[in-house]
């Protein structure tokens, strides 16, 4: 007997699955497979929410279903109490940048904060309210002045990177919580979101000398580890995906600035220093193993990432920094197709467009066009199905054996590994911060293959 899907869970499924992309509501109803993967990662959140850290890179190939695998762990860490930041990384937004880039991934992981309440982001107000409301409880019990209980409380920051500054800001949206000033708190909240562009603007609205920048923001990262902790969440979870668009760069300085992040934060997660924090990072197989520009080109990461020499032939080892995703059998895949099925029909199994011997003539349709690929990456096979669900849906008196034969599958190619347009006007292809000569930035020496005499 299933359950009634709402409306709305539907809907989001059903647009989402018909245009290729992942839904952000009603995951549940069409999860299958990954079992081992996803006890895996669940005792990573446990020990997130325990005041620990975590490090996970999720690989899969394209179409296979990591951003889906991602996006479940993150809403089971919601359910957890735990709060989390995710984004996508674009040209645009890189962990490691000198120019905006670092700071714009660290404002799109703000917005994107999520808590059980608020599971579609904008949170990180609503977070600082709650920890500014549990200082003002504390204060009346003790019988003492809030603003001691806010320094008392963020004293516990201060041996970070960033601490006191981050301690100041907290302490000006308390100002404006308790005088009703909703500018200042608004401020507040602008500089915690990485919004300022300039330090004489942040010293002239919150009295602070520093902003986020795109040097500091792994600290401020820390940093809310910490604090969202102090408002009464068990932790924090970053998922960063498509870093695939790392390895894209064709600037190698760059590149390996950010594989100098990477290993930084892996080094941290790894001993355990960075509490009540944990990242979750996806890419495809090239991301991790290309000697030339992937993870591995970076010998400090390649020792740190190798695969357990015993996990072999059958065998897994799942307790390594990196998650390779299991293919989906045709059985898991059958499954799949029942459960979408299903949401089309809102849960009412009267109400199914197909029967299970449609579905079976639709793998053996897919296997017969695209061979085993439709099972491994099946991105094309579920938008297919969706499609033809939905003609169904809306023609009656069409039956699924004409539609069958029309039904285009194709084995879906990688555009993730297309390289990314030149990284000339980026303000990463030169290194300022030790120059050979004073004044006199130091080139990439991928560029000296365009010197002509």
């Amino acid at each position: 007997m299933t359950s009634p899907i709402k409306s709305k869970d539907r809907d989001a499924v059903i647009q989402s699955l018909h245009s290729g992309v992942v839904p952000k509501r009603g995951q549940q109803h069409i999860q299958v497979g990954r079992a081992d993967e996803v006890r895996a990662l669940l005792r990573d959140i446990d020990r997130i929410a325990d005041g620990g850290s975590g490090v996970r890179f999720v690989i899969g190939a394209y179409g296979s279903g990591k951003t889906f695998f991602l996006n479940l762990i993150r809403m089971i860490a919601l359910e957890r109490k735990l709060i989390t930041v995710h984004a996508d990384l674009t040209p645009d937004r890189r962990i490691h940048s000198t120019g905006g880039h670092a700071r714009a991934l660290f404002a799109e992981l703000m917005r994107n904060m999520s808590t059980r309440g608020k599971a579609d982001g904008g949170a990180l107000p609503a977070v600082v309210e709650r920890f500014v409301s549990t200082a003002l409880t504390s204060a009346q019990k003790r019988g003492i002045e809030p603003v001691m209980v806010i320094r008392e409380r963020m004293s516990a920051l201060s041996e970070l990177v960033g601490g006191y500054d981050f301690a100041q800001v907290i302490e000006c949206y308390w100002r404006g919580h308790d005088t009703g000033d909703e500018d200042l708190k608004l401020n507040a909240v602008r500089w915690l979101r990485a919004e300022y562009n300039t330090k004489t603007d942040a010293r002239r609205d919150l009295g602070v000398r520093a902003i986020i920048d795109d040097a500091d923001i792994y600290d401020h990262l820390k940093l809310l580890g910490r604090f969202v902790r102090l408002a009464g969440y068990k932790g924090l979870v970053v998922c960063l995906d498509e870093l695939v668009n790392l390895y894209k760069m064709s600037n190698t300085r760059a590149r390996n600035t950010n594989y100098e992040q990477i290993l930084r934060i892996l080094n941290d997660g790894l001993q355990g220093s960075a509490e009540g924090l944990g990242f979750l990072l996806g890419g495809t197989p090239e991301f991790l193993t290309d000697p030339r520009k992937g993870l591995f080109s970076y010998e400090a990461l390649q020792s740190r990432l190798a695969e357990n020499s015993f996990a072999r032939d059958g065998l897994v080892d799942l307790s390594g920094p990196v998650i390779r995703l299991a293919n989906l059998s045709p059985e898991d895949v059958y499954v799949l197709l029942q459960n979408i099925r299903n949401v089309f029909a809102s849960g009412a199994p009267e109400k199914w467009l197909v029967s299970d011997d449609a579905l079976q003539a639709f793998m053996a349709h897919c296997s017969e066009r695209v061979g085993e690929a439709y099972f491994r990456t099946p991105r094309n096979t579920i938008k297919e199905f969706v499609h033809l669900l939905s003609v169904l849906e809306q023609n009656p008196s069409t039956s699924w054996e004409q539609l069958l034969t029309t039904v285009a599958i194709r084995d879906e190619g990688n555009p993730e590994l297309a390289p990314l347009p030149e990284d000339a006007e980026d303000g990463d292809d030169f290194d300022t911060s030790e120059p050979a000569v004073a004044g006199t930035p130091i080139e990439d020496d991928d560029d000296l293959t365009t010197l002509r005499l």
